[in-house]
């Protein structure tokens, strides 16, 4: 409990410099940041999964923030959350697991989430009436800080962080005492050795935005009590708390269940075909 509650504090500088970033945009909208983000984006999927690779929650509470204000697009976003690996690197190296096996597992999920982002990126952009554009002032309304604006940048972002983090807090942190009390005996119990009926069960247990998750799976294939594929389905779903910022923050009920079950699907299929590589 004591380290869910070190890694929860540690949201919080990744929180706040999200959202004060998105206070700039808002105050420069229309400007040459606006434009230079307009750009940007034709190369998003390729950083955002750089930027998943990193051992962190944080990334992908930020890129589902960074999309509610329309600041990078749901191929981005997909990709980030394809590639997020939360705490399964670190329990790996801390169980004295191979280089080539970490190896193996980041390269895989980094290019998955390239292409899968790209390809994203290539639908929506076919699909012009529903690509989102910058518009970070949706999102203050939304937290009701529109009048804190004569404050400049600081005090809303402030808002915005205090709110998400309170959020992540309570809801995470039912899941940690789930996980605590009897959480892991659980999912040892359940078929995650068997072709297809694992990779789905672990696509499922991945969607849960809760690091603890990704720690019992790498010792639950590291004991032998799941497969390499549903391994790798529990990481490409495992966004972290991804998926948890994006239901608080972007207020588009059916493009949030569009990307969650984008997620699911891609990260179930991409489990069972890249299990087979490790």
């Amino acid at each position: 409990m004591l380290e869910f509650v070190k890694e929860t504090l540690l949201l919080l500088p990744f929180l706040f410099a999200t959202y004060l970033v998105l206070e700039t945009v808002e105050a420069k909208a229309g400007g040459a940041l606006e434009a230079f983000l307009e750009r940007a984006r034709s190369v998003g999927p390729l950083a955002g999964a750089l930027a998943g690779a990193i051992p962190q929650c944080g990334v992908s509470a930020a890129a589902a923030s960074f999309y509610a204000g329309g600041v990078i697009t749901a191929g981005t976003l997909v990709a980030v959350m394809l590639s997020t690996s939360d705490e399964l690197i670190p329990v790996l190296l801390s169980s004295q697991a191979t280089a080539g096996l970490m190896a193996k597992i980041l390269m895989l999920k980094v290019f998955a989430a390239v292409a899968i982002g790209f390809t994203v990126n290539a639908v929506f952009g076919f699909l012009r009436h529903i690509r989102r554009r910058v518009d970070v002032h949706e999102l203050c309304e939304h937290s009701h800080c529109a009048c804190m604006k004569r404050r400049g940048i600081v005090v809303p972002a402030l808002i915005h962080t205090i709110e998400v983090f309170l959020f992540i807090a309570v809801i995470s942190g039912a899941i940690e005492l789930a996980m605590h009390f009897g959480g892991e005996d659980a999912l040892a119990r359940l078929q995650l050795t068997r072709p297809y009926v694992g990779e789905a069960l672990a696509g499922l247990l991945g969607l849960v935005p809760n690091c603890a998750v990704s720690v019992a799976a790498a010792k639950l294939y590291l004991s032998g009590a799941m497969s390499a594929g549903a391994l790798m389905a529990s990481s490409f779903t495992g966004s972290g708390l991804g998926l948890l910022v994006l239901f608080r923050t972007n207020r588009n009920l059916g493009e949030n269940l569009g990307i969650l079950a984008s997620v699911y699907v891609i990260g179930t299929i991409l489990g069972h075909l890249t299990g087979y590589l490790l």
